[in-house]
């Protein structure tokens, strides 16, 4: 997992100003660790399992992607990964992951398809589930999420073979609407008690964190988070409709 503040780092390294650099560099640099290394799907796609290196450092250069999507790179988006990464790995491993990172992503371009297409192949769909449920967590960390942004997460979506109902429901978790306990249930506003009953059981199984099976933190935390969103709409809308 602290694969993904790297990510960011490294892809900034090559395209964005000093002063952004300095604030991450002043932050990760001193001690670097030189001897880490790593094996990943940038150079490697012939393995049939996702290790945890693996599975990190390609979510770490999603987020990347998702950063820069509407042009601007906000401060408080970074804050909220590098905080992330410094609270659960401490400094010492942030530092070591942020050199694998840039040795292995200096001169290459970043492809979510290809990026997404690995992933495809060696994680469940409940995992990539979470996965857009943490880009769109980062993408809100600077108090909203943007058009580009969304429409960023939406292509990522595509491509990790997510599907429009299931997208749209994680998308109602962070953007807020009339309707979007509803959607978060993936029905219509106009359905029955018992259809509304039916749906919850039906998402509640579908989100339960135990169906997630990795060893990201991140990724389970969010699963967490999910289900409680879930359960939250299904008691808006027992309350509204006095069930």
């Amino acid at each position: 997992m602290i694969r993904w503040f790297a990510a960011i780092v490294g892809y900034f390294l090559f395209r964005l100003p000093g002063a952004i650099l300095g604030f991450l560099i002043g932050s990760f640099l001193d001690n670097l660790n030189r001897g880490s290394g790593a094996s990943t799907v940038f150079s490697d796609f012939t393995r049939q399992k996702v290790s945890p290196a693996d599975f990190e450092l390609n979510l770490l250069s999603l987020c990347s992607i998702v950063i820069k999507a509407d042009g601007q790179v906000s401060q408080r988006e970074l804050d909220y990964v590098r905080q992330y990464f410094l609270s659960t790995y401490g400094k010492e491993k942030a530092n070591a992951i942020f050199r694998t990172f840039n040795e292995v992503i200096k001169n290459r371009e970043i492809s979510p398809q290809r990026i997404c297409t690995y992933l495809n192949q060696r994680t469940r769909y409940e995992v990539r589930l979470q996965l857009l449920h943490f880009l769109f967590g980062i993408a809100q960390a600077d108090g909203a999420v943007s058009n580009p942004e969304i429409e960023k997460i939406k292509e990522i979506a595509g491509y990790l073979r997510v599907g429009r109902q299931d997208f749209e429901s994680i998308k109602a978790m962070f953007i807020k609407s009339a309707d979007n306990a509803y959607k978060i249930l993936e029905i219509e506003k106009a359905v029955s008690d018992d259809e509304v009953k039916k749906a919850y059981r039906k998402m509640a199984k579908k989100y339960h964190p135990d169906k997630v099976i990795t060893d990201n933190e991140a990724i389970k935390k969010g699963a967490e988070e999910k289900f409680k969103e879930v359960q939250r709409a299904y008691e808006q809308i027992q309350k509204e409709r006095g069930i």
